[in-house]
């Protein structure tokens, strides 16, 4: 049912685009579309049916994106995010396991790696050599 109303919906915004490109610039931005007779479309009765042919195509692509949304909404189940038996994703793990988890990880590896050398307790003079 959805892949039907997405070919439809498809075929819709084609048509739609090619009937916005068929239509006659009124704006006149460039100087184009202010040139006076031999113009493809050129009487007025013609852009009427294409502008109403446009308007009725644009209700129905809203329709279809209002069918195709409602669609979409039917599949989701809603959740509650203060009940307790869920857990979050993305949350931290747990404060009593290690970060690496049960098998170990990086604060394991390091603490079994050689120590640096401690720091001298007070100050110490410099040695010549």
């Amino acid at each position: 049912m959805q892949s039907v109303i997405i070919v439809i919906h498809l075929m819709i915004v084609l048509t739609m685009v090619g009937l916005i490109l068929l239509q006659k610039s009124e704006g006149g931005g460039l100087g184009m579309g202010s040139s006076g007779g031999g113009g493809f479309m050129s009487n007025r009765g013609t852009t009427n049916v294409l502008t109403r042919a446009t308007a009725i195509l644009a209700a129905v692509f809203f329709g279809t994106s209002l069918i195709l949304s409602i669609l979409a909404g039917m599949d989701r189940k809603p959740r509650s995010t203060l009940s307790p038996g869920t857990s979050v994703p993305g949350a931290p793990p747990s404060p009593g396991l290690p970060l690496g988890g049960p098998g170990g990880g990086v604060l394991d590896q390091l603490r079994g790696a050689p120590q640096p050398p401690a720091a001298p307790a007070g100050p110490e003079v410099p040695r010549s050599q």
